[in-house]
């Protein structure tokens, strides 16, 4: 086999066919936007297909339930959960319960330098690095393999990502019977930006700022939480500079503003749907305030899709540490435009690559101020 997918706009960079190939003939390679894509040795191919069959992008259906979710409006309800986290604490509350049970959660975390990956909690501590948003693409690794280890030996597991990669963990597991232990959480996903210009970003905010960062997080709570402020907030510390900086939102002006920093497939998203690919999905609940006055705080407020049995069963377990109440789907199709449309590439994508291979990063960020 030449390749895993036909045109970039094909794969998500999920890992499930490097996962799956048992002659580990699959490896994952940034391309020249530093987005990961599965890169085939003709010597170790034997041909066999499963790359292929599981791919979530091509495999119809894209492994999406059928019916209809129950929307429901939920806030966590201690303070300090609401915030260390992004929105309402849902997660926080969903994770809790698979912890009590010995279970395990997989979720995006930073490294030591502050690249983007999956990782693996077992205690309360390692998830909570898990519940602040990171807007770059994980880097997955042998995580789906992990998964499949934990499953096998009866633990519980808890996976949250991207429904792109929520749908590839379930091409992976295919029919298996362990997934009768295996809880999906998916997100409401705007896209995917470059973890290529992440890179570039943070090295040269330790330019202007001296030292190695110690430090990043995303969507801090420092003006409250609202959709007005969600792409605010970007707080950092560096060696040199250990007190809590803001910066001027320039990695989020390239993300939502000029929007050329994604990834291709996210042009062709076939997850903007209320149609997921997980037993629950969560995000924040926009616009509550003009719905129901009473429920706005903050601190957050989470939206949380109930997809599937299995995930009903999961909140019913979970809330007991919320507050929530059942709204119509309406709402959040009005606010959230990622359950109806993929996000759009501006028509000069192409120019923007083409500017920063030649005149680099610092370059394409005053062009396009």
């Amino acid at each position: 086999m030449n390749s895993v997918y036909l045109k970039k706009e094909d794969c998500c960079g999920c890992s499930a066919c490097y996962n799956v190939c048992a002659k580990q003939a699959i490896t994952m390679k940034p391309d020249e936007e530093g987005f990961l894509y599965p890169e085939i040795d003709q010597g170790n191919c034997v041909d066999c297909g499963k790359c292929t069959d599981i791919c979530p992008l091509t495999s119809k259906g894209n492994y999406k339930e059928t019916g209809i979710p129950r929307f429901y409006v939920a806030r966590h309800k201690a303070e300090e959960v609401l915030r260390q986290s992004t929105s309402g604490g849902a997660f926080t509350a969903i994770s809790n319960l698979i912890l009590r049970q010995n279970g395990v959660i997989y979720g995006a975390d930073y490294d030591e330098d502050f690249h983007v990956l999956h990782q693996r909690a077992e205690t309360a501590g390692q998830r909570d690095r898990m519940r602040i948003s990171k807007y770059v693409q994980s880097d997955m690794r042998d995580i789906f393999t992990q998964i499949k280890a934990d499953l096998q030996e009866g633990r519980k597991v808890l996976f949250t990502g991207t429904p792109c990669q929520a749908a590839g963990l379930r091409g992976f597991m295919a029919k298996s019977r362990l997934t009768d232990r295996l809880y999906i959480c998916d997100l409401i996903c705007h896209s995917i930006p470059s973890p290529l210009i992440w890179e570039e970003y943070k090295r040269l905010l330790e330019r202007e700022n001296g030292g190695k960062l110690v430090n990043v997080q995303f969507r801090s709570k420092k003006h409250g939480w609202s959709r007005a402020n969600s792409n605010k907030g970007f707080l950092f510390s560096t060696e040199r500079n250990p007190d809590i900086l803001q910066e001027d939102d320039r990695f989020y002006h390239l993300f939502f503003t000029v929007g050329a920093i994604t990834r291709p497939s996210c042009s062709q998203c076939r997850f903007t749907d209320i149609h997921r690919a997980s037993d629950l999905t969560i995000a924040d609940y926009w616009g509550i305030e003009k719905y129901s006055p009473d429920w706005f705080d903050p601190l957050g407020v989470s939206v949380i899709l109930v997809n599937s049995p299995k995930g009903a069963d999961l909140f019913d377990q979970c809330r007991q540490e919320l507050l929530a109440e059942e709204r119509p789907k309406e709402e959040s199709l009005n606010e959230q435009r990622r359950l109806s449309e993929s996000s759009q590439f501006p028509k000069n994508r192409s120019l923007f690559w083409e500017d920063y291979r030649h005149f680099g990063f610092e370059y394409v960020i005053r062009k396009t101020e």
